[in-house]
């Protein structure tokens, strides 16, 4: 097994300022997900590390893992790979050959398995170059004195957009951010219990989703109020969760002020769709991204249309020894745990402790997963990497039930130093 790496460290977007130029953390970043359930299973994060920990506390407890696990005598730093090609082994099978910035070529692998991320290609707003102001995409931003006393929009309203407001609304002179769809700002905490708990208890799997909307506008509202009271909109169907511990409490004292789609940029002049016009120094655009596997020629790419074309999303149903790991956004959980989760069945599938159906049967599952997604979500592109953590975990425990592989016991958790806490 050989693992390359384009950075010099372990750790990947958790590495702030990572030398691989592809990490969009934040000075301030935690992950949005309680330590507890975050982590891998066989390999927790220690019960000293935060609630909800830093990313200096994830990329210790990484590193801590690849320690721990050998894996670092695998890894070749500082190898940016260009390109991933097909060929044929001389026994007929497919085989790959992966070339590299330096020009080099390796030798043939008989698998390969892609885990590059899908947060380094900004997506940028159509009125980005009409901005004569400072403007940059979220995944530039590291640290919130650079706005002090500057007027500041952040666009959008998901995760990163919220921690992005709650950051610079301390100093800047004022803070806006632009709420264009629905959103449902979830509190991290209720009645002193991390709000993932919580919901744990309350939303079976057998609970209809309006149901379950109509329990988390109840909560929010608990705590907060009702969106519409803060200039936000309550979405009626599904969306994204997003949380924050301070920023609806920013809201409400001000300190961030809530305003609708942007219809018109004029210089720093920005006319909102309600008619108001309002001058900022600075934009922020917190719009998410594309999904970037640039090294994989547009006929191995498993990305069609925003659609993620790969069976459990892992395998290529036309090429199945072209893998993938971590091409999801999970709905309500942990992403490092579910890349845990889908390393198993790879495992599995890797040793032949499972098989994979035939070719006509994976396309059937991966057109009613699409098909799924298209029920459940408005926005199609948007939401084309959504993973229901519960749907998915189950499909993965119904095909790992009959190995005899018996599940690994946890070890010891990962040291973690309290410079940090």
């Amino acid at each position: 097994m050989t693992m390359y790496e384009m950075g010099s460290q372990v750790g990947g977007l958790w590495v702030y300022e990572n030398d691989n130029g592809r990490s969009a953390a934040y000075r301030s970043l935690r992950i949005n997900s309680e330590a507890r359930v975050t982590g891998y299973r066989d390999f927790p994060i220690p019960e000293t590390a935060s609630l909800y920990p830093s990313h200096t506390e994830i990329r210790e407890y990484l590193n801590a893992y690849a320690d721990q696990f050998g894996l670092r005598e695998h890894i070749k730093f500082v190898s940016e790979v260009t390109s991933v090609e097909q060929g044929q082994n001389p026994d007929g099978t497919v085989g790959w050959t992966i070339g590299f910035a330096s020009g080099s070529r390796s030798v043939k692998y008989d698998r390969i398995v892609i885990a590059n991320g899908h947060q380094a290609m900004p997506v940028h707003p159509s009125f980005a170059s009409s901005f004569s102001g400072e403007y940059l995409h979220s995944r530039d931003y590291r640290v919130p004195e650079k706005f002090a006393g500057k007027r500041v929009l952040v666009v959008g309203t998901g995760n990163s957009a919220l921690d992005i407001a709650a950051d610079v609304c301390s100093g800047a002179f004022t803070t806006a951010i632009v709420a264009r769809s629905p959103m449902l700002i979830m509190p991290r905490m209720i009645f002193g219990i991390p709000l993932a708990r919580v919901l744990a208890k309350v939303e079976k799997p057998w609970l209809p989703w309006p149901v379950a909307r109509r329990i988390r506008e109840l909560l929010s509202t608990i705590v907060s109020g009702r969106m519409e009271k803060w200039g936000l909109v309550t979405p009626t169907i599904r969306t994204h969760p997003a949380s924050h511990p301070t920023v609806m409490a920013q809201i409400a004292w001000d300190k961030i002020r809530v305003r609708p789609g942007i219809a018109e940029v004029d210089g720093r002049n920005i006319r909102f769709v309600d008619g108001t016009v309002e001058e900022f120094d600075v934009v922020i655009a917190a719009t998410g991204y594309e999904f970037d596997i640039p090294f994989l020629h547009d006929n191995l790419s498993p990305v069609v249309d925003g659609r993620i074309n790969l069976y459990r999303r892992v395998v290529h149903p036309d090429l199945p020894s072209l893998n993938f790991v971590g091409l999801f956004d999970v709905s309500g959980g942990a992403n490092i745990r579910m890349m845990d989760i889908q390393s198993r069945w790879l495992g599995a599938l890797v040793d032949n402790e499972i098989s994979l159906p035939t070719h006509d049967r994976m396309l059937r599952a991966i057109a009613a997963e699409h098909e799924r997604l298209s029920e459940l979500y408005p926005h199609k592109l948007r939401y084309g990497l959504e993973l229901d953590p519960r749907e998915y975990g189950l499909a993965i425990r119904e095909d790992l039930r009959a190995t005899t592989v018996p599940p690994k016991k946890q070890s010891a958790s990962a040291p973690t130093s309290k410079n940090h806490r």
